[in-house]
This record gives structure tokens, sequence and C-alpha cells, in this order.
């Protein structure tokens, strides 16, 4: 049965031609037999007509609220900044709209909360844009994890350098397990002077750590370097017989064999595709080799990242005209940013372990909502709709407080 294209509005542009937005917008327009790209809201019209015209859009709105009502999209893909997403999230959630919103699930998990309940409420489905377990590495190391090749798995280890709930991600979709407690430890530090993602002087950063128990005793061991320090984001999953390594980019297996290690690179294969290099699949050649297809190949999405967008895309596709619940979703997104808020709370308690799901709401959290509403003068749940009409800082509240990106 062919599903019918849903219509799709871009709420948030981007304000430069390179933007993560404008890379989604990218991937929807290759996905045209299952989206048609009805309208773009931003509160910047420049940077509205320019997307506008690059992408062959005439319905433009400044409004979100109008936008909703006079175009009716099937999905609201809200791209906003991060203190954003949640007041327009809900807008569209109690309009009957399905919404897809940018990574976290957001600024605190009650707030998340009430976004998911909105969602319930109103019968509409809720994909979050996480990217990592979505990339091809990605998904053949969870294939080789349940291949049985690497043994009993007995332990990982942890290094990502901003947005530490991606690499929760990573971790948790590879293992195919949930986090059952946390030890953390976080302190901030001096720095040499440098010029933040939001475009700040900042002479200070965080550096944090921890250890994250998962299912059966597998624990992972976890450092977020206040600076990247001397290499970028990293994991690993060791087993028995061997271990995975690398960042979703550069990956390696390792099995021990015949008393020494034998080292299988991960294999990225390209076809040609209406005259274009494309990304077929990627494989260890194992004894009995294992192999991720590319689904998205005949759209000539290649990229890694492209083809988690276009994952993600494709899971609200099916959702909505299924109805049936999204491939990663709310509840997915929780437990990831929950494993951090849960680092930070133990750091707070002085390092102590802390259990898995958090009871109640974290110290972090209260005073994240407090900063929130004296930003921007208004509850981010309860006066959302008043939020609408906010300018967002690039930064969070939640970097601020706490040096998350």
């Amino acid at each position: 049965m062919r599903m019918s294209a849903l219509r799709i509005a871009v709420i948030g542009v981007g304000a430069y031609k390179d933007s993560r937005a404008r890379s989604y917008i990218r991937t929807v327009k290759k996905l045209s037999d299952i989206y048609f790209l009805c309208a773009l809201c931003d509160r910047d019209g420049g940077a509205l007509r320019e997307a506008g015209s690059a992408f062959g859009v005439r319905a433009l709105y400044t409004d979100v609220e109008k936008m909703l009502d006079e175009e009716r999209p099937d999905v609201a893909f809200v791209l906003v900044p991060t203190d954003g997403q949640s007041a327009v999230a809900l807008t569209a959630a109690r309009r009957g709209c399905n919404i897809i919103t940018e990574i976290p699930f957001a600024i605190t998990l009650p707030l998340g909360d009430a976004v998911a309940k909105a969602c319930s409420d109103n019968g509409v489905k809720w994909e979050v844009a996480e990217n990592v377990w979505l990339w091809p590495h990605e998904r053949l190391k969870r294939m080789i994890v349940d291949s049985g090749v690497l043994g009993k798995i007995t332990h990982a280890r942890l290094w990502y350098t901003s947005g530490p709930y991606h690499g929760f991600n990573a971790m948790r979709t590879i293992l195919g397990r949930e986090a059952k407690r946390v030890l953390g430890y976080a302190q901030k530090v001096d720095t040499l002077p440098y010029v933040s993602y939001g475009g700040l002087r900042e002479e200070s950063s965080w550096w944090e750590g921890g250890l994250v128990e998962f299912d059966g005793g597998v624990a992972c061991l976890y450092e977020k370097p206040p600076k990247v320090g001397p290499h970028g984001s990293h994991w690993e999953v060791e087993g028995t017989k061997g271990y995975l390594s690398g960042n979703g980019m550069r990956d390696e297996l390792v099995l021990y064999e015949d008393g020494g290690r034998v080292r299988y690179e991960f294999e990225d294969s390209y076809e040609q595709v209406d005259g274009e290099k494309v990304l077929a699949s990627v494989r260890v050649k194992t004894d009995r080799p294992i192999t991720w297809e590319n689904p998205f190949k005949r759209y000539k999405i290649s990229d890694f990242d492209d083809v988690a967008k276009a994952s993600i895309l494709s899971s609200m596709h099916r959702a909505v005209s299924y109805r049936v619940e999204p491939e990663y979703g709310a509840a997915n997104a929780r437990r990831d940013l929950e494993i951090w808020f849960a680092i930070r709370e133990s750091a707070r308690q002085g390092s102590g372990w802390v259990d898995l799901p958090l009871e109640g709401v974290t110290e972090l959290e209260r005073r994240i909502r407090e900063e929130y509403a004296r930003r921007y003068g208004h509850d981010p749940v309860e006066d959302a709709q008043r939020l609408l009409r906010a300018r967002f800082d690039r930064l969070s509240v939640t970097w601020t407080l706490a040096g998350f990106l």
C-alpha cells in the first residue's frame, strides 16, 4: 500500500544557508513522495524570504499561530532555538498538529512531559530529532552486538564533548539496555578565553563525569571534558570476545582470536545512482559478514547525518500514516536526557548513587525553570502562547546554569 504525502511546515529556518534547519529542509525536499513542504515560518523576515526563495516555498509566515490556522499542516517541524521549542510544540500540539522537535527532549523533564501530555490529549504524534543512533555505523554496531560476536557485554566507555544526551543515546541503543542508576561528578573550571556557540566570550566551562550502570550490571564510564581535549567524542563497547570503538564516523570492530586481536574496519560501500555516488551499505567482513543497507539510496541521500534526518522524517510519516508510535519518540528522548540530569543530581548530592527513573524534580531543573521565567518573563508551560512573541537566545538557559549545549 502506497502512503500518501503529508503536508509539513518548518518553523525556524535558521539564520544561515548552512544552518541545521536548512539542511533538514533539503532532506524534506528529497523525500518528495512522502512530504510536501507547504509552509515556512520564522520571526526573521529576511531569513524567511531567503529560505522561501531557495526552496521554492510561497507560503511564508512570521506568526506561528496564523501559519498553523491557515495552512493546517499534518506535521510541524519545530527548529527554533532550544528555549523556544517547547512553547511552539505545545502550541502546535494543542491545535491538533503532529510535531517533530529538535533535540533535546526539553530543557527540563517536566517541560517535555507537558508537551507529551498535550500530544496525548490531542491525539497527535511527537518525534524527537535525535540523530546519533541513526547514523549508519551506529545501526551496524547494534547489529554487531545483536549477532553475539562480542560475546557477553561487560562494560562501555563514553567521552562526549557536548550535548551528552547524544552519547547516552548511543550507549543505550548499542547496548539495548536501560540505565538503572548513575554516579556523577561536575565542576566548573577556568579556561582560556573562547567564543561560545552563542557568540559570547567565555572564560570557564563545565567538566563532568560519572558511571552509568545499565541492566545486567553493564557499566559505562562517562566523561565530558571542559574543552574538546586530546580527542573528540568517542565511545567503546567491550565484550568477552572483543570490542567496538569509534565515534559513529570512524569505527572498528576488534575480536580476540587465537591469542591476538583481529581488526575489522567498518567498510562503506557506494554505488552510482543517476550518475551520483551514493552510500549503499556499511559492513564488517567477519566470518559471517554483517551488513547494514541504506534504505534511502534511491533518494540519493548519502551523508551519514542526512541518512539520520531521513530516518527521523520517515519515522514520523509512518507514525502519522499508520497511527503507530514513532521509532524513537518522546519516551526514548526522555530517558537519554534523564541520565544527564541524574549525573548532575548525583554531583550535587556529593557523588552518591542516584536511581533511575528519577523521582520528582531535580534541583537543577528547578533552577532552569526559574531562570527561564526570569529571562523571558513567562513560565514555559503556563504561558506558552505568550512566549511565541519572545526573542529566544541562541544559547539556552541550560548553558547559562550548567554548560549544557
